[in-house]
């Protein structure tokens, strides 16, 4: 095992060679207080708050994995979690570390997410993993897109029209912005399943 220290969290995975260790992965969703998470033989264990619990890995129903960049963190990934009762529980790739700061835990979450993939395929869980956004939710975005871009358009051709060009080329710029922010988060979100030996990597930090 290995152990460091992350904004006052200890972060604990399990060696290369050791593929039955216990993995552990916390993180602060607000400056108080962690959530924790170990893998263990029992199956997935849990700490949130006051409320604890053990899953095992057959238990878990669906797992969905997705992108979720805040304005403090364009780097932050989301799984969520459910049991077969209906539960759901969270894991983020980031953790507060001050007032100000939201810091990336990339590869802490990276492996402990794969270990809990695997951990679940030896264990013959049948549960349902999905990539993306809900679909809903990813038709809106998409026609969201579509109608900026027909806006910003409009406007784009009226100030080339009428000479302002300072303010086209402030559009451009704003365009781009836009879309490699918003783009981005609905390229990553695509609605799809995957399997457990095929996680989606553009959903992995």
């Amino acid at each position: 095992m290995s152990t460091r220290e992350n904004g006052g969290l200890a972060i604990v995975t399990g060696l290369a060679n050791a593929a039955e260790a216990d993995f552990r992965y916390a993180y602060k969703a607000s400056l108080i207080g962690a959530h924790q998470f170990e893998l263990t033989d029992e199956g997935l264990s849990w700490q949130i708050g006051g409320k604890a619990g053990v899953w095992p890995f057959g238990d878990i129903a669906a797992i969905r994995l997705s992108y979720r960049p805040v304005s403090m963190q364009s780097r932050r990934f989301r799984a969520d979690i459910e049991h077969a009762n209906g539960q759901r529980i969270a894991i983020l790739s980031t953790s507060w570390q001050t007032v100000a700061l939201v810091a990336p835990q990339d590869k802490d979450y990276h492996a402990f997410i794969t270990q809990l993939h695997q951990r679940m395929e030896n264990a013959g869980a049948r549960a349902t993993l999905i990539g993306g956004i809900r679909p809903k939710l990813y038709a809106v975005a998409i026609v969201f897109l579509a109608l900026v871009a027909v806006a910003m358009s409009g406007l784009l051709v009226r100030a080339i029209a009428t000479g302002e060009f300072a303010g086209a080329l402030f559009l451009v710029g704003f365009a781009a912005l836009f879309a490699w922010q918003v783009g981005g988060f609905v390229r990553r979100n695509r609605p799809r399943t995957y399997t457990f030996d095929r996680l989606p990597q553009t959903l992995l930090p």
